[in-house]
C-alpha cells in the first residue's frame, strides 16, 4: 500500500551494493552528497585500527590538526577568514597527496617563522632589559663619582621607589674619614676583617649571565632598608668598591619587596642592593603579555656570598646581565646594545611582514580546505563499513535507502561509477544495487522542511515512529497551537506572539547567516512557525473569547437589554465595588452575538466567572474527546495497513464501542443542553421545561447512569408541580433504557478487549506448531468463540442487577442522595448506605503500533501465553481508565484558560487601569509610566511563562492523551551519510 510520505514514513527498503575498488570512492562520494543512504557496519567485530582505510582516516586526522593550527594562528592574529558557504566536491583522492603537501609545506614554513620570531622577541627583550641595566647603572655610578671626594657615612635608607633613582646612594658626612670604618658600619666587620677576604673585582661578579629560567616572582612587600656606601681613592665608580663584586639584572616590580627581604634575612644585612623601575612596559617572552620589571644591582663581599646572592636571583627567576666596571666599557656596551637593537626592530618587523602574508594566503581556502579534508575523512569512513571479496576488487556494501530514491541513487552510483574508473584505467564496469529482503525493521525516515521540523521535533521527542505507523506530525500541525490557543486565548498576547515570530521568519536568512549560538535563542529561532502559528490561533480564539487585554470588543452590537434601574446605576457608579449580574432571561435579541462572547458579559462581575468556566468547561470536554475519538479512528487505520485483523476486531471496535457508549455520550448531551435548555421555559423533547433551574445537571446524570438509579421522568410532577431535584431526572424519552443499554455494552467490551486477542494468538500459534503453520478456522468456529467470550460479563453482572433492581424499592428508604443544585454541572456526592458492586475495569491498546496479523504472529520466536495476557491486561486497563482519566486531563484546557484570563484582568485593574484615574500633565505622565510597566509585565508573565505553560500542557495532552490512542514510537531514526549533515555538526561543534 502506497500513501504519502506526510501521512506515514517513506518506505525504506534494504539494499546491497556492489562496487569496484577504483570506483568505490567516488561512487560514496556521490552518495554522500546527495544523502539519501545509510549504510549499515559490514564489519562489527572488526576493531577500528583493523580496517583497510584506517591509515587514510589517520592521514585524514593529521591534515585536520594542520588546518585547526592555522585557524588558530589566523585567529591569533585577528585575520578574517573567507566563509563563502561554498561547498566543493570532495576531492579525488590523488588530490590528497597534493592537500598533504600544502599543509605540510605552510605549517613547516609557518613553525619556522613563529620560531624565529620568538627568538627574536626573545633577543629584542633581552637587550631591551641589558639597555635599562647600563643606563641605570651609569646613572648610579656618575652619582656615586660626584660624592667620592667629600666626608663618608653610612646609614639605612628605606628608598625603593623609582622616584629616589635621582638621589645621592651615598651620603658623606664628616665623621668616617677611611675606607675601613665604612665597611665595619656596613658589613658588622672591622677593618681586620676586611683585609682576610679575598679582593673580588666588579668584573668577577658578571661571570655568568641569566637564561630565561631566572625570570622570578615574588609577593608584594614592605620597604627593605638599604645601605650607603663609599670608598677611598680610585677613579670612577667601580674604583670605589674595589673590595666589593656586584651583579645588575631585571625582575618583576611586584616581586622587588620579597626579593628585598629574602637578600637581608638570607645574608644577613651584608649586601646592599639599589633598584629603579623601567619606565617601558615589556613584553613577557613566553606569553607576550605586558610585564613591569625593575632593575636592580646588588653589592657584596666574597664568593660565598656571591654564591648565595645568585642562587637567590635564580630561585626569583631574575635575569642577570654582565655589567662593565668602567664608563667607557659601559658606554661602548650601550652604543653596541642599541644597535642590536635597531637591527632586530627591522628584521622582527619583515618576519611580521612576512608571517602575516602567509596567514593571509591561507585565511582564503583555510574554509575549504577544511571541508574538502572532512568529505575525504566521512568517505573513508564509510568505506571501512564495507566487506571485500576475496579477489580484492570489490567492495560489498549493504545500506537502507528510501524506494522512492532508488532511480537517484542508481544514477549517483553511475556517475561515481565512471568518473572513478575514467580516473584510474577507463573502464566502465558498472556498479550493481540490488534490492534485498529482510524481516529487520527499517529506520523511519519522516521528510521535512523547515516549516514541518518544528512539530516533527515535537512528536519525535516523545519516540520515533514505528516503522510506516501514521505520522501524527501532520495532525500536530493544527491540534497544537489549536489546544495552545485554547489556553493562551486572547487577540493581544497572540498579536505580540504572532508579530515575534513574524520577524523571525522575515529575518531568518540573516540570523541564519549570523550563526547566534545562545541556546534560548536557537529554541525559539528553530520554533518560529510553531510560535507563528500559535500567536495566530490565540488570536482566533481571542475571538472567540472576545478577550484582547482582558478587555472585550462590541463589533457587532451587544445582543442584550439593559434591566438596571437608572438608581441602581447610579449606585453602581458612586461604589464601583458593587458587582453587577447579567440574567439569561433578559435576552431579547432573535439572534445572538454573531461570533464569539456577548462583550456585554465582560460588566457582569457578579455570574461572569459561572459563564465562562460552564462554556470553557464544556468545549474543553468536546475537544478532548473529539480527539481522543480521533485517534482511535488513526488507529483503525494503522491495523488495517499493517493487515492486523485481530485488532481491528478485538481491539478497535471494542475500544470505540466503550468510548462511545460513555464519553461520546456525555458530549452529545452537552450539545444537545446548548441547543435545546435556554433560560426561558417551554416544551422541550416531550417534557415541560420550567427554565434554566431545571436544566439537566449532567455530571450527576452520569453518576446515576453508572449506579444505574430509578428516576422520574420529566420536570414536572403529576400535579403540575415542579419537582424536587428536577435537574437529575430523565429529560428525554427512553433515557433508562438507552443509558442501561450503553453501560452493558461497555463492560461486555471490557473482556472482549482482555481476553479475545490472546485467545485468537494462542489458538494461531497451537495450529502452526501442530500443521507446520498453516491456520485454518471456520467462521462458525469464530462465533462460537465471540459467543462463549460474551457469556462471561453475563454470567457475572446479569443476576447480581436484577436482584439489585428487584430490591431497589425496599432500599430507596435506607438511600440518601445529596446534591448541590447550584450550579448545573457542578460536583456532587453520592452516598449510599447499602453496598456497590463494582464493575470490571479495562483499558486501551495504547495504539499497539503494527502488530502482525494471526497469520505471521510469533514467526521465528516462541509463543508465551503469559507475555500476551500481562501485556493485554496491561493495555486493557490502561484504555479503560485513561478514558476517565485523560477526558479530565483535558480539563487542563478550561483551568488554563481560566488562569490567564484572570491574571490579565488582574493586571489591567491593578496597573494600567489606575492612570486613568488621573488628569492633565500628571495624568499624561503616570500613564507613560504605567503603560510601560503594564507592557513589560504582560511580555514577561501573560506573554513568556503563560506561554511556556501552556506549551507544556499542550505537548503533554498530545503526548500521553492523543498519540497513545495509535502511536507506538518504538522505531528508529533514518540517519543517512549525507556531507551536508556531516558538515554541519563540524561546524556546530567548532562554534560550541
Amino acid at each position: 500500500e502506497s500513501t504519502p510520505g506526510i501521512f506515514r514514513s517513506e518506505e525504506v527498503c534494504l539494499s546491497q551494493l556492489f562496487l569496484q575498488s577504483e570506483a568505490a570512492y567516488t561512487c560514496v562520494a556521490e552518495l554522500g552528497e546527495l544523502g539519501l543512504v545509510q549504510f549499515r557496519d559490514l564489519n562489527p567485530d572488526t576493531s577500528s585500527f583493523q580496517r583497510k582505510f584506517v591509515s587514510e582516516v589517520r592521514r585524514c586526522d593529521e591534515m585536520e590538526r594542520k588546518l585547526r593550527f592555522l585557524e588558530r594562528e589566523i585567529k591569533k592574529d585577528q585575520i578574517p577568514m573567507l566563509d563563502t558557504g561554498e561547498n566543493p566536491d570532495a576531492p579525488q583522492p590523488r588530490e590528497m597527496i597534493d592537500l598533504e603537501a600544502t599543509f605540510e609545506k605552510l605549517e613547516n614554513e609557518l613553525r619556522e617563522v613563529n620560531q624565529n620570531e620568538e627568538t627574536l622577541k626573545k633577543n629584542f627583550s633581552e637587550l631591551t632589559e641589558l639597555k635599562h641595566i647600563l643606563r641605570k647603572t651609569q646613572t648610579f655610578f656618575e652619582e656615586i663619582h660626584k660624592q667620592r671626594d667629600g666626608p663618608v657615612t653610612a646609614r639605612a635608607s628605606a628608598s625603593t621607589s623609582s622616584t629616589h633613582d635621582r638621589e645621592p646612594l651615598i651620603n658623606v658626612e664628616d665623621e668616617v674619614h677611611v675606607p675601613g670604618e665604612l665597611f665595619r658600619q656596613i658589613f658588622g666587620y672591622g677593618r681586620l676583617t676586611l683585609g682576610s677576604y679575598r679582593r673580588t673585582g666588579g668584573g668577577d661578579s658578571m661571570q655568568g649571565a641569566a637564561g630565561p629560567g631566572d625570570v622570578i616572582i615574588a609577593d608584594p612587600a614592605a620597604d627593605a632598608e638599604t645601605m650607603e656606601l663609599t670608598g677611598g681613592g680610585g677613579a670612577g665608580g667601580g674604583s670605589m668598591f674595589a673590595n666589593f663584586g656586584f651583579v645588575a639584572g631585571v625582575i618583576q616590580r611586584e616581586r622587588i619587596p620579597a626579593f628585598e627581604r629574602l637578600l637581608w634575612r638570607a645574608c644577613r644585612g651584608n649586601v646592599f642592593l639599589r633598584h629603579s623601575e623601567i619606565d617601558d612596559v615589556l613584553n613577557d617572552t613566553a606569553t607576550g603579555e605586558p610585564i613591569n620589571k625593575s632593575v636592580f644591582i646588588i653589592f657584596f663581599q666574597g664568593d660565598q656570598l656571591k654564591t648565595r646572592v645568585k642562587k637567590i636571583c635564580e630561585g626569583f627567576r631574575a635575569t642577570l646581565y654582565p655589567c662593565p666596571d668602567t664608563p667607557a666599557e659601559r658606554r661602548e656596551m650601550s652604543i653596541g646594545v642599541m644597535t642590536r637593537i635597531e637591527d632586530l626592530k627591522t628584521v622582527l618587523g619583515q618576519t611580521q611582514d612576512h608571517r602575516h602574508r602567509v596567514l593571509v594566503a591561507a585565511a582564503k581556502n583555510v574554509r575549504m580546505w577544511l571541508t574538502k579534508v572532512r568529505k575525504i575523512k566521512s568517505i573513508y569512513h564509510t568505506l571501512n563499513l564495507f566487506n571485500i571479496d576475496v579477489t580484492q576488487k570489490c567492495l560489498i556494501a549493504e545500506c537502507w535507502c528510501p524506494v522512492d530514491a532508488l532511480d537517484k541513487i542508481r544514477m549517483a552510483l553511475k556517475r561515481g561509477t565512471v568518473s572513478g574508473l575514467q580516473e584510474e584505467s577507463g573502464s566502465t564496469v558498472p556498479s550493481i544495487l540490488n534490492r534485498m529482503d529482510t524481516t529487520e525493521a527499517p529506520p523511519t525516515y519522516n521528510k521535512s522542511n523547515k516549516y514541518t521540523i518544528g512539530f516533527q521535533n515535537i512528536v519525535d521527542a516523545y519516540g520515533i515512529a514505528t516503522y510506516r505507523e501514521i505520522n501524527p506530525a501532520i495532525y500536530t500541525m493544527i491540534s497544537f497551537p489549536f489546544l495552545f490557543a485554547v489556553m493562551f486565548g486572547d487577540m493581544g498576547h497572540g498579536t505580540v506572539m504572532m508579530l515575534a515570530a513574524l520577524f523571525l521568519i522575515l529575518k531568518e536568512r540573516q540570523l541564519e547567516a549570523a550563526r547566534i549560538r545562545d541556546e534560548i535563542f536557537q529554541m525559539f529561532f528553530s520554533g518560529r512557525y510553531v510560535i507563528f502559528l500559535m500567536g495566530a490561533f490565540s488570536i482566533y480564539t481571542g475571538f472567540i473569547y472576545n478577550d484582547v487585554f482582558s478587555k472585550s470588543l462590541n463589533i457587532f452590537g451587544s445582543s442584550w437589554r439593559n434591566t438596571i434601574p437608572p438608581a441602581e446605576l447610579e449606585k453602581h457608579y458612586e461604589f464601583p465595588e458593587t458587582p453587577l449580574m447579567l440574567l439569561p432571561e433578559n435576552y431579547t435579541q432573535a439572534s445572538p452575538y454573531p461570533f464569539g462572547v456577548d462583550p456585554v458579559w465582560n460588566l457582569a462581575e457578579a455570574n461572569k466567572l459561572s459563564f465562562l468556566n460552564s462554556m470553557k468547561m464544556k468545549s474543553s470536554v468536546i475537544l478532548g474527546i473529539g480527539q481522543m475519538t480521533f485517534g482511535l479512528i488513526l488507529s483503525y487505520f494503522n491495523h488495517k495497513y499493517f493487515h492486523s485483523d485481530l485488532d481491528i476486531k478485538f481491539m478497535f471496535i471494542p475500544q470505540m464501542l466503550f468510548l462511545s457508549c460513555i464519553f461520546i455520550y456525555l458530549c452529545l448531551q452537552i450539545i444537545t443542553k446548548w441547543l435545546l435548555y435556554s433560560a426561558v421555559g417551554g416544551t422541550v423533547l416531550g417534557y415541560e421545561y420550567p427554565g434554566s433551574s431545571c436544566a439537566p445537571s449532567l455530571l450527576i446524570g452520569l453518576i446515576n447512569m453508572f449506579m444505574m438509579k430509578s428516576r422520574e421522568a420529566g420536570f414536572v410532577g403529576e400535579d403540575g408541580k415542579v419537582s424536587w431535584g428536577c435537574s437529575n431526572n430523565l429529560w428525554y424519552p427512553g433515557q433508562s433504557f438507552f443509558e442501561t443499554v450503553f453501560v452493558l455494552i461497555a463492560i461486555a467490551c471490557i473482556p472482549v478487549m482482555l481476553f479475545a486477542k490472546p485467545y485468537f494468538l494462542w489458538k494461531a500459534d497451537k495450529e502452526r506448531r501442530e500443521s507446520g503453520g498453516h491456520m485454518q478456522m471456520s467462521t462458525a468456529e469464530m462465533v462460537l468463540v465471540i459467543v462463549a467470550v460474551v457469556q462471561i460479563p453475563i454470567m457475572l453482572f446479569v443476576k447480581p442487577l436484577l436482584l439489585w433492581r428487584r430490591n431497589k424499592k425496599e432500599t430507596a428508604t435506607r438511600e440518601s442522595v445529596r446534591a448541590d443544585m447550584n450550579g448545573g454541572d457542578s460536583e456532587a456526592e453520592v452516598v449510599h448506605h447499602e453496598p456497590k458492586t463494582n464493575g470490571g475495569g479495562g483499558g486501551h491498546g495504547h495504539g499497539d503500533g503494527p502488530v502482525s496479523t494471526v497469520g505471521g504472529e510469533g514467526k521465528g520466536a516462541q509463543f508465551d501465553m503469559g507475555d500476551v495476557m500481562v501485556y493485554q491486561a496491561i493495555h486493557t486497563i490502561e484504555f479503560a481508565l485513561g478514558c476517565i482519566s485523560h477526558t479530565a486531563s483535558y480539563l487542563r484546557l478550561w483551568a488554563l484558560s481560566l488562569a490567564h484570563a484572570q491574571l490579565s484582568d488582574v493586571l489591567w485593574t491593578m496597573v494600567f487601569r489606575n492612570a486613568f484615574a488621573q488628569d492633565g500633565y500628571v495624568g499624561a505622565i503616570v500613564t507613560y509610566l504605567l503603560f510601560f510597566a503594564f507592557f513589560f509585565l504582560s511580555i514577561s508573565i501573560l506573554v513568556l511563562m503563560e506561554g511556556l505553560s501552556a506549551f507544556l500542557h499542550a505537548l503533554r495532552l498530545h503526548w500521553v492523551e492523543f498519540q497513545s490512542k495509535f502511536y507506538g514510537g518504538q522505531g528508529y531514526a533514518f540517519a543517512p551519510f549525507s556531507f551536508e549533515r556531516i558538515l554541519e555538526a563540524e561546524r556546530e561543534a567548532e562554534e560550541a
